[in-house]
């Protein structure tokens, strides 16, 4: 895609975002009743907003659930899902076989701390924190869908977003932090966003330089995910069907891409 063209589409879709958060994240109402006081949380909100700004098609009753987004006219349905993925299985069980669905999940790229006085409502001290999400950080999260993960009437959204977020100082230790609850997250910038139709799009997160065959730890370690668990991402790419299993090396499997995909 020429340079101009990806430029006016980042354009447009800065735009759009921050028309979707103008027009839910109201500075005086904000300071007059709190953050995040209002019944739906400020990320979900805006991220519903951005994804569709007619309010019509919000909160749409659709047999035995709501909708967070649906447009009849196209027969579409989109989900915000800012919490586990395991909650959506009953919805996309639902919604699958009828409607092409597509679920956004936000990830925090980047993220500044303000603290709250539980007694009070002060804010206190802001910080930067050093965790940065990556697409990476949606994997855990997909193996709770696994099993929907190729169904054709699926679309994974993961939104990287620069967040601010707020916590209550109600926690245990010296400072009150440790164990501490989130109170609301504002967005305030999207830095990309990738869509993921169809197996092969699920092909960017191998890296190139891997060596197959490969373990599940070695997959992950080349991710750059050392510490955490290291069977999501092998366990997503096998079921959606790039990666295939090519034996063992001691008690660990082996995997390689898939021939139809080289």
């Amino acid at each position: 895609m020429p340079m101009c063209a990806d430029t006016c589409i980042n354009n447009e879709r800065d735009a759009r975002f921050q028309s979707a958060l103008d027009r839910v994240v109201r500075l005086e109402e904000r300071e007059r009743h709190g953050i995040g006081m209002q019944k739906e949380k400020t990320l979900h909100a805006v991220l519903k907003a951005y994804e569709d700004p007619d309010e019509d098609h919000h909160e749409i009753p659709i047999g035995n659930y709501i909708a967070d987004i649906y447009d009849e006219k196209t027969g579409s349905v989109t989900e915000i899902q800012t919490g586990s993925f395991g909650a959506l299985r009953e919805k996309l069980k639902a919604f699958l076989p009828l409607y092409h669905v597509t679920v956004v999940y936000p990830i925090p790229a980047s993220k500044w701390i303000t603290w709250i006085d539980p007694e009070t409502g002060e804010l206190g001290k802001r910080s930067r924190s050093p965790k940065k999400g990556t697409c990476y950080t949606a994997f855990k999260e997909l193996t709770r869908i696994s099993g929907y993960l190729d169904h054709p009437n699926l679309t994974i959204k993961l939104v990287l977003l620069s967040v601010e977020e707020y916590r209550l100082q109600d926690g245990w230790g010296r400072d009150g932090k440790r164990g501490s609850h989130r109170y609301d997250r504002v967005p305030t910038g999207i830095v990309s966003e990738t869509i993921l139709s169809q197996p092969a799009d699920y092909l960017q997160f191998i890296p190139f330089e891997l060596k197959e065959p490969f373990t599940a730890r070695e997959l992950a370690k080349s991710c750059g995910f050392v510490r955490d668990s290291f069977s999501a991402q092998a366990h997503v790419f096998k079921k959606v069907g790039i990666l295939e299993q090519v034996g063992k090396r001691g008690n660990a499997y082996l995997y390689r891409v898939a021939d139809k995909y080289l």
